[in-house]
């Protein structure tokens, strides 16, 4: 978890640039609610209180990552709340939950609050931020689908300079700390590049087949992939046991993203993404059983 919390600093460092004060106070808040519904729900259980893991800080500081700068104090409350009781508690605590228990309370306020987390709630001109006046890079995508010449640079996106959810605004900072998670072992390389991988085929595909603005480098630095691939996907709870198991996870939830990103109502698919090859893992798992050392064991006749 500590190593999970380095890798994650350049991410917030990232997010303080672009978004200054309004981060460290939307990521405070995420992380101090998440500790007291561990608390209390571990309480409740008449449980040891496991606050001293940090699972609950890592879980709070994803979930106020993925959230803007904007939303209200109870979104991210009600958020950390619903991550730590439904997305943790109720499966039995650390190792037993089956989905990421961040995107549980993140699509629990997405979908229980449309009006304070739709994309119009990005835009703000009074904020005195640049990059809080426009759109961001995937709702405009959505906007000027049928606009070949509307296409982004690529380096302000690479690089953060650009409007979104905290944690998503910079890839390079994403990078950097995936990596360093890689080397470190903390997270098993085959997730994100599996996911990196499919994403690129998919949405190198689709625009060959019909042509956007947005390219697979766009797809690459643009939202919250590079986030989910090194710092949610590779969530070892909820992801496959065997390597060859979690590169078709990886490559699973690369692909959803693009399908998602391009067929449906929502910018952004990260999230479901990884919630859906979540509840595929158990499946993953049986079709990638470790052949014993020596072959199969004897069967009795």
């Amino acid at each position: 978890m500590i190593d999970v919390l380095i890798g994650l600093g350049p991410v917030f460092g990232a997010a303080v640039l672009v978004f200054q004060w309004y981060a460290v106070i939307q990521v405070g808040l995420c992380v101090l609610s998440c500790l007291a519904a561990e608390a209390a729900f571990t309480r409740m259980r008449r449980k040891p209180v496991s606050i001293g893991d940090c699972s609950a800080v890592v879980t709070g500081v994803i979930l106020g990552l993925s959230l803007h700068w904007r939303s209200p104090w109870y979104v991210a409350v009600i958020g950390s709340a619903v991550a730590i009781g439904l997305g943790k508690v109720v499966f039995g605590g650390l190792g037993c939950n089956i989905f990421n228990p961040a995107m549980v309370g993140r699509a629990f306020v997405m979908l229980s609050f449309p009006a304070k987390l739709g994309a119009s709630y990005y835009v703000v001109s009074e904020a005195g931020l640049k990059v809080l006046t426009q759109a961001t890079p995937l709702t405009l995508a959505k906007q000027t689908a049928a606009d070949l010449g509307a296409r982004p640079e690529l380096w302000p996106l690479f690089v953060g300079n650009v409007n979104g959810s905290i944690g998503e605004t910079s890839a390079l900072a994403a990078l950097v700390g995936g990596i360093y998670l890689c080397v470190r072992r903390t997270a098993a390389w085959q997730i994100p590049v599996g996911t990196l991988l499919a994403a690129v085929v998919c949405a190198e595909g689709a625009h060959w087949l019909f042509p956007t603005h947005l390219t697979a480098p766009h797809h690459i630095v643009t939202g919250a992939l590079a986030l989910g691939a090194f710092f949610v996907a590779t969530d070892p709870v909820t992801s496959p046991l065997a390597p060859n198991g979690k590169l078709i996870f990886g490559l699973g939830i690369g692909t959803l993203v693009i399908v998602i990103r391009l067929f449906s109502g929502y910018p952004e698919g990260v999230m479901f993404a990884v919630l859906v090859m979540n509840a595929a893992v158990p499946l993953v798992n049986r079709w990638t059983i470790p052949r014993p050392v020596g072959g199969p064991t004897p069967q009795k006749a």
